[in-house]
């Protein structure tokens, strides 16, 4: 089974950058759906990019294209975030995640990741903090 373990987070301004990491052992990331989600401060978790590699899936919801671009390292077993043009709405506590191989109790769907809503392994790690702030 695939452990995961995200990092990058931190404390940026408005308009700023940073790149996520989701390091991953115990399996090769090349052959699973991967992706990132946030769960802001009182609200619930969302998911907001997925990307698999065979299957030519990358995909990200509206409100994060063009700004986020999901990437997969194969060298690295390394699924990357890179966030771009940081908004204070962004500022959340950022996770990732693999598609589980079938639906039942530890696992949840997100609809709103359109071409890979799920379901999702629902066993989350620490994750990684961003803040938007100036």
């Amino acid at each position: 089974q695939v452990q995961l373990v995200e990092s990058g987070g931190g404390l940026v301004q408005p308009g700023g950058s940073l790149r996520l990491s989701c390091a991953a052992s115990g399996a090769t990331l090349d052959s699973y759906t991967i992706g990132w989600f946030r769960q802001a401060p009182g609200k619930d978790r969302d998911g907001i990019a997925c990307i698999n590699d065979q299957d030519g899936i990358n995909y990200s919801i509206d409100s994060v294209k063009g700004r986020f671009t999901i990437s997969l390292d194969n060298a690295k077993n390394t699924v990357y975030l890179q966030m771009n043009n940081l908004k204070p709405e962004d500022t959340a506590i950022y996770y990732c995640s693999t598609v589980a191989e079938g639906s039942g109790p530890g696992t949840s769907w997100y609809l709103n990741l359109g071409q890979c809503p799920g379901p999702w392994n629902d066993q989350w790690g620490q994750g990684t903090q961003v803040t938007v702030s100036s």
